[in-house]
């Protein structure tokens, strides 16, 4: 569950670069809570 919720994640940050709207830091915020969530995955020990 916590896979699919930093897809998600990194999905929403990807559009907001791409697109010229963005909502300020909140896509970077999203960002770094998608790469916590991947990180806390890899220390429990498992893979993606």
């Amino acid at each position: 569950m916590l896979e699919t919720i930093a897809f998600i994640l990194i999905i929403l940050w990807v559009l907001g670069l791409v697109s010229s709207y963005t909502i300020g830091g909140f896509i970077h915020i999203l960002l770094v809570i998608a790469i916590v969530v991947i990180l806390i995955r890899v220390i429990q020990g498992r893979r993606l």
